[in-house]
C-alpha cells in the first residue's frame, strides 16, 4: 500500500480543520451537550470513520479496508473503556460539567499529536527489526492477561502519573476554577488553573494506554497511514461520547473481559506474523516457520466485532438482572426508637 505525500497532507490537513472547528464551538460557548447534540456528533465521526473505511476499499482494495475496520474497532472499544478512568479524573479534580467539554478536546488533541510519533518511531521499528513483533506480542498477551484478572467488579482506578506530578509539584496553581481558562492574574501573580493539571491528566492518561492499543493496531495492519487514520477516528468522537454514555459506563461490565480476548487473540496473531518472517538464530536456526499458520484480516475482524458484540450484550443482560433483583428484594422496616423491632 503505497500512500502519496499528498494524501497524508490531505488527511492531516483535514484533522487539524476537524480540530480547530471542535474548539471553536467549544470556545464560544461552553456547555454540557445534551443527549440529541453527543448523538449527532458521535454519529458524525462514526460515520466519517465508516465513509473512509470505504474509500480505503475502494481505492487500496478490501485487504486494507478490512484492516482499517479492524484497526478503527479495536481502538475505539479500547478507547470506551479509557472513559471510566476520564470519569474518575473529571470527579477527582472537581471538573465543572460545563467546561469539561474543553479539557476532553485539549487532552485528546494532544494525545493525538503524541501518539503520531510513537505511531511513526514504531513503524520505522517494525521496518528495521521484525523481531519486535514477538515483544508486542507476549506484551499483548501479559496485558491481557491482566485484564482478565481485574474482574467486572474492580473499580477504574487513576494514579498521578510523573509527568503530572511534576506539573503540580513545578507550577504555580490557583484552587479554584476561571471558568475554562488555563492562566489568570490572582493577586497581581500570574498562576495556572486546575483546567491545565485535568488536561495533563487526560493527555497523559490516555498516552499511557496507547501503550497497549499501538502494538494491538499493529498486529493487525503495518501500514502506518491505517494505523494512524484508525487512532484518529478513535480518539474524534471520543469527547461526545463521554458525555453520551455517561453513567451507562458502569453497565459495561463486561467490557474489560471482551477486550481482554481481543488484545490475546492479536497477541497470538502478532506472535504467528513473527514466525512467519523469524529472524532470530535460536529459533528454527534463524529460518521463517512457513506451517505457523495464517490469521486472515476478515477472521480478526470477526472474533472482534464478535467479542465486543458478546461483551456488551453479557453486560446489558447482567445489569438488567441486578435492577430486577434489587426490585424485588424486600426494604427493611423502620426500626422505631432505640429499641429491638418487635
Amino acid at each position: 500500500m503505497h500512500v502519496s505525500l499528498l494524501m497524508w497532507t490531505v488527511s492531516l490537513v483535514g484533522l487539524v480543520a476537524l480540530l480547530a472547528v471542535d474548539l471553536l464551538i467549544i470556545g464560544r460557548r461552553p456547555h454540557t451537550p445534551p443527549i440529541r447534540e453527543s448523538v449527532l456528533w458521535v454519529a458524525f465521526y462514526v460515520g466519517l470513520a465508516v465513509l473512509f473505511g470505504i474509500g480505503i476499499s475502494l481505492w487500496y482494495g478490501g485487504r486494507y479496508g478490512g484492516e482499517f475496520f479492524a484497526g478503527w474497532l479495536t481502538e475505539y472499544s479500547l478507547s470506551v473503556d479509557n472513559l471510566f478512568v476520564f470519569v474518575i479524573i473529571m470527579s477527582r479534580f472537581r471538573t465543572p460539567r460545563a467546561y469539561q467539554q474543553k479539557a476532553l478536546l485539549i487532552g485528546i488533541g494532544f494525545a493525538l499529536v503524541m501518539r503520531g510519533l510513537f505511531i511513526a518511531v514504531g513503524a520505522a521499528a517494525l521496518n528495521r527489526f521484525e523481531w519486535i513483533f514477538y515483544f508486542f506480542g507476549f506484551f499483548l498477551l501479559y496485558t491481557a492477561v491482566n485484564l482478565a484478572r481485574q474482574g467486572s467488579d474492580e473499580p477504574a482506578e487513576f494514579k498521578e502519573n510523573p509527568v503530572l506530578r511534576w506539573f503540580r509539584r513545578v507550577l504555580p496553581l490557583s484552587r479554584e476554577y476561571h471558568q475554562a481558562r488555563l492562566v489568570v492574574r490572582v493577586n497581581g501573580r500570574t498562576v495556572f488553573t486546575p483546567m491545565l493539571i485535568v488536561m495533563v491528566a487526560l493527555g497523559t492518561t490516555d498516552l499511557i494506554f496507547a501503550l497497549d492499543s499501538i502494538p494491538a493496531i499493529f498486529g493487525l495492519t503495518k501500514q502506518a497511514y491505517l494505523v494512524f487514520t484508525a487512532n484518529v477516528f478513535a480518539l474524534m468522537g471520543l469527547r461526545q461520547l463521554y458525555f453520551l454514555l455517561g453513567n451507562l459506563l458502569d453497565r459495561l461490565v463486561y467490557l474489560s473481559a471482551g477486550l481482554a480476548a481481543i488484545l490475546g487473540f492479536i497477541g497470538v496473531k502478532l506472535i504467528l506474523e513473527a514466525l512467519h518472517s523469524n529472524e532470530l538464530p535460536f529459533l528454527n536456526g534463524g529460518r521463517p516457520i512457513s506451517w505457523a499458520p495464517h490469521i486472515p484480516i476478515w477472521l480478526s475482524l470477526a472474533v472482534i466485532v464478535g467479542a465486543l458484540a458478546l461483551a456488551t450484550v453479557a453486560s446489558l443482560i447482567k445489569a438488567r438482572r441486578d435492577e430486577a433483583k434489587q426490585a424485588i428484594e424486600p426494604k427493611p422496616e423502620p426500626v422505631e426508637g432505640s429499641g429491638t423491632a418487635r
